[in-house]
């Protein structure tokens, strides 16, 4: 039976997106997870995936159209199917599980059913709503993302919200992003408490004038209800401007230091005071840009160097407190409950592993050079680039003459990548994510290594956005620093290659006929048997070996 695919809502606060290009054409084969089109959004343009089977009969949005959210976008049926009856307007033979995953098909059943038998529902619940009072639902920050669980709330019941102002902290399928009001009031009720988990547009939190009573609003609510009805923005200003006092600090001589709350929260991270930051915003307000910016004074840095320190200690020992006792001769279990990245991890893997025949090819690198080199280049001041931002421009440099090593598979053609954006796989604690440096050949080995330093030290933290985790054509992962001196690792879908990076090993080698002592490094380079023949992927290993034996050899 044929499916309507509608606008999908691939940011919190879309309403309307533009379709930028259509990766799919009407008659095209379309398998669960393709790509149909790229969509720009008010914050982005993302990829967005068909989550059905079949044969794309319709595009009902062109590229380059704008249209609100839950506007007909496609419809994918069987082949020669008559779809007349869609196109007409008729809603009853679509199916609702079109722009949601299947995981979601009976909710939004119930919606659809609810719907058409009780249309004027929600308008009734939109004038019950109490004046100001504004319905907050689970956003959906990722194109993927189906259920969110809120890792931490920054606001409590009972505090001032001003627009702006970081709510809660929600992970996704990807990664764990911070979630901030667009409303002004005070947070009259939480939806879902920390550690749980809920779908797409359920109840999250509602705002609005301290005291109005919102036991009716909580109790019968509905996703898609009484969601609507906006706070005016006459009865809005004032909260706000007594929210954004609350989130003035005071400085050492009792003046008062006006910051956003997202500017302080990154202070804080950064262990910036902001009694040394200047403010651009109105009135001298500390706003993000000025903590991005912000360079410390010599003076400022010692004490924060003393800081920086004394964390070493704290860190070593905070491991030592959360020991549990195990009686001896007792069996013992304990329970971790999967995060959503740990989920979205083990299905991708499974996935890749078993859909794409994996082979592996391993070659030997000699690294003296390589590390004679590094050696001359951070001797250049203010410059520090590691073996691992080495690997990567030489990867960078040996897909540009390699380019079916930057290739994906899909069912009726091969896509070859003639841009290069490498992944970089980071280890988290929840995981592993892997942001993506973007036209990596472009760059040099300084811009390589600060750009790293950047994302993996931002992965850590969980402050990467989605689209930087996003487009990569191939991936390196290296745990060369664990003292690994070979692995092999699965395919980062829809990457065709991955390589595995191992340590240093200093040992004896041959060279000109005599016994040495050399520096040798494996490389491991897991390749999909769809796309990339063993010959394809042993002259790319040639390559990169020249490139990273001769280093010089990357300014040709």
């Amino acid at each position: 039976m044929a499916i309507k695919v509608t606008m999908p809502r691939l940011s919190d606060t879309m309403t309307e997106g533009t379709v930028a290009t259509w990766l799919k054409k009407v008659g095209d084969k379309i398998s669960e997870g393709d790509i149909l089109a790229e969509i720009e959004t008010d914050k982005a343009t993302m990829e967005f995936e068909s989550f059905n089977e079949g044969t794309l009969l319709h595009i009902g949005i062109q590229a380059g159209e704008t249209a609100p959210v839950d506007s007909l976008l496609a419809i994918i049926g069987n082949e020669g199917e008559d779809i007349s009856a869609l196109l007409a307007g008729g809603d009853a033979p679509a199916s609702p599980e079109a722009s949601q995953p299947k995981a979601d098909n009976a909710p939004a059943e119930a919606k659809s059913e609810e719907t058409k038998t009780e249309a004027p529902a929600p308008a009734k619940a939109a004038t019950e709503l109490p004046k100001g009072v504004v319905v907050v639902t689970m956003p959906r920050l990722s194109d993927t993302m189906t259920e969110g669980t809120v890792a931490s709330w920054l606001k409590k019941e009972g505090d001032a919200v001003a627009e702006g102002d970081i709510l809660a902290e929600i992970e996704t399928d990807k990664a764990t992003m911070e979630f901030e009001s667009f409303n002004a009031g005070t947070l009259l009720y939480i939806g879902i408490q920390e550690g749980n988990t809920a779908p797409v547009d359920s109840l999250l939190a509602i705002i609005g004038p301290a005291g109005t009573d919102i036991s009716g609003i909580a109790n019968n609510y509905t996703a898609g209800g009484a969601a609507s009805a906006p706070a005016t923005e006459e009865k809005a200003a004032p909260a706000t401007e007594k929210a954004t006092e609350t989130t003035a600090d005071t400085s050492s001589n009792g003046g008062r230091i006006l910051a956003s709350p997202l500017a302080k929260k990154i202070a804080s991270d950064k262990g910036i005071q902001l009694t040394q930051v200047k403010g651009s915003g109105e009135n001298g307000r500390i706003v993000k840009s000025d903590i991005e910016n912000f360079t410390p004074s010599a003076q400022a840095q010692q004490p924060a160097a003393t800081a920086t320190a004394a964390a070493p200690k704290a860190e070593t020992a905070a491991p030592a407190a959360p020991k549990v006792f195990v009686p001896a001769g007792e069996v013992f279990t304990e329970e971790i409950k999967n995060s959503q990245m740990r989920k979205i991890i083990a299905k991708r893997l499974a996935e890749s592993l078993f859909t794409a025949p994996h082979y592996n090819l391993v070659i030997e690198v000699s690294m003296d050079e390589a590390m004679g080199a590094r050696a001359t280049i951070n001797t250049v001041p203010d410059t520090k680039v590691s073996f691992n931002d080495m690997v990567i421009k030489a990867c960078a440099l040996a897909l540009k003459k390699h380019p079916k090593i930057n290739s994906q598979w899909k069912e009726d053609a091969i896509i070859i990548n003639h841009h290069v954006n490498i992944g970089v796989a980071v280890a988290v604690e929840d995981g592993l994510v892997v942001p993506v440096l973007k036209f990596t050949d472009a760059m040099s080995l300084s811009q390589i290594g600060a750009s790293v330093r950047d994302l993996a030290g931002r992965a850590k933290n969980k402050k990467l956005g989605p689209q930087e985790m996003e487009g990569s054509t191939f991936t390196v992962s290296n745990l060369g620093m664990f003292g690994i001196t070979e692995f092999n690792s699965i395919i980062n879908q829809p990457n065709s290659a991955i390589l595995s990076v191992g340590a240093i090993v200093e040992k004896p080698v041959v060279k000109n006929g005599q016994i040495v002592v050399g520096n040798t490094m494996m490389l491991s380079l897991a390749c999909d048997h769809r796309t990339i023949d063993g010959a394809t992927g042993a002259q790319f290993l040639q390559t990169l070996k020249q490139y990273i034996e001769s280093p010089v050899t990357m300014l040709a």
